[in-house]
């Protein structure tokens, strides 16, 4: 998904895309956070674009993507007056006090502001209803053992 989250010495560090090199990982070829979603205010949003890139968002504690995990609760666009798209989502954690929460819904913000068309993101995270392991995907609950 771009950024790269390491253990070390029993610490969850994220290291951001633009220095995964330092890893010795080749950095993502894909646009800067909002270079394409600025670069083109005008049109309609390919909403499969905006699932696509929250696919690329991982929790950093569990290698599963936000969406098998059930993360995401609302998904919407607005066209905005004068042009471009405003993006509302509403995401939850797995745990309400996971310290990686605001570190994951810049994630969420920069990447969606990437898909072509977007010209705002605005992502809330809410615990109503709280998440519970019935909300993963199938694939997801196999793969976690959670069936």
């Amino acid at each position: 998904g771009g950024s790269v989250t390491v253990n070390v010495h029993g610490n969850l560090a994220r290291i951001p895309a633009d220095h995964v090199d330092a890893l010795g990982m080749e950095r993502s070829s894909a646009p800067a956070h909002g270079e394409a979603g600025a670069a083109e205010s005008g049109g309609k949003v390919d909403e499969s674009l905006i699932w696509d890139q929250l696919r690329t968002c991982y929790d950093p504690e569990i290698p599963i993507n936000i969406v098998e995990l059930g993360l995401i609760y609302r998904c919407e666009v607005f066209p905005q007056l004068g042009g471009g798209n405003r993006v509302e989502i509403d995401m939850t954690l797995t745990a309400p006090g996971c310290g990686m929460g605001p570190i994951l819904v810049d994630d969420v913000r920069g990447k969606v502001s990437e898909v072509p068309h977007v010209t705002e993101v605005a992502v809330e995270l809410t615990f109503d209803p709280p998440w519970h392991s019935d909300m993963m995907s199938e694939a997801a609950r196999l793969q976690t053992g959670m069936y």
